[in-house]
């Protein structure tokens, strides 16, 4: 078991370990720790903890101190330069006529670098804005460009659901999402309702992709023939969660749908192939290049820096 702290360098970042050697440290409390990119300011999340050896990479970084009043006024320099930068920075891509949207800006707290987090569509040849915004600011500058991910995590807004998005409040990384999440939870495959702020799939249909995960490899797919207590029949539909399926069998009259529980039923013949809904032929295209755009943000994120 090792003592260890874990702090957020950014309001939604990742959490990191370190060794708080002696220092007791509480919630919320600013501190000044070692990293690779020097001294910074971090946010304490997790106060004094035991954890499990297992559960940390060694070596861990130390926490230096915890932030005086000297340390907290140069935090409140770099956020004022920040704001500076930001507007400098645009004024900059006007001039040079860039095609790229600015994000955000970070001062490191040594200033020993600032960093430009921008969008665009593909690659921009920025050497002549880095020259200009060396000059001015007298430090190492890094222009990096980031995926609409990272720029609406970064620029803040509410989702469908009417609360605050999942990125601007608890998510620390993005995952892989995919069309068929929203298959198998039998959500509308309608682009404009799984999608989010960002026009891309949205973070939440990877919450619970587990349990219909676990809970599928239990049920037939639609257009299997299974046994029932009331012959055999179609499966014409399933409900995951509640682990039932709705049945078409055939009678004199017609048709007759009932519904049973996946225990009540017993497979006879699974379907081949599933069958393709109305509305997923209907977006059928607009879904792939959904898919397609969602494996190239992936490929392109920008992996934040170790610490």
């Amino acid at each position: 078991m090792k003592n260890i702290i874990g702090i957020r360098f950014k309001k939604l970042g990742k959490i990191y370990f370190f060794n708080p050697k002696t220092w007791k440290v509480s919630k919320g409390e600013k501190v000044i720790v070692e990293t690779s990119q020097g001294e910074e300011v971090g946010e304490v999340v997790i106060a004094n903890r035991q954890v499990n050896d297992d559960k940390i990479v060694e070596p861990l970084k130390r926490m230096l101190r915890i932030a005086n009043k000297r340390d907290l006024r140069r935090y409140e320099e770099c956020r004022k330069i920040e704001k500076e930068a930001f507007k400098t920075c645009q004024k900059k891509i006007k001039e040079h006529k860039l095609d790229m949207n600015l994000i955000d800006v970070e001062c490191k707290f040594d200033n020993s670098k600032l960093l430009f987090y921008f969008t665009a569509e593909g690659r921009i040849d920025f050497r002549e804005l880095v020259k200009d915004l060396a000059a001015i600011y007298k430090t190492r500058i890094e222009l990096r460009q980031i995926g609409v991910r990272d720029q609406v995590r970064r620029m803040g807004g509410n989702g469908v659901c009417g609360r605050e998005l999942c990125c601007c409040t608890f998510l620390s990384n993005f995952e892989t999402v995919s069309i068929k999440m929203a298959k198998e939870q039998n959500i509308s495959l309608n682009p404009s309702k799984i999608s989010g702020n960002c026009g891309r799939l949205m973070c939440c249909l990877k919450y619970e992709d587990n349990v219909y995960e676990e809970k599928l490899k239990k049920l037939p797919k639609i257009g299997a023939i299974v046994k029932t207590p009331d012959g055999e029949g179609e499966v014409d539909g399933i409900e995951t969660l509640k682990e039932r399926v709705k049945v078409k069998i055939k009678n004199e009259e017609g048709y007759t749908y009932k519904r049973y529980d996946v225990n009540e039923i017993k497979l006879i013949k699974d379907a081949v192939e599933e069958k393709l809904d109305e509305e997923e032929i209907e977006h059928q295209k607009e879904l792939e290049e959904l898919e397609k755009l969602e494996r190239e943000e992936i490929a392109e994120e920008v992996r934040e820096e170790d610490i």
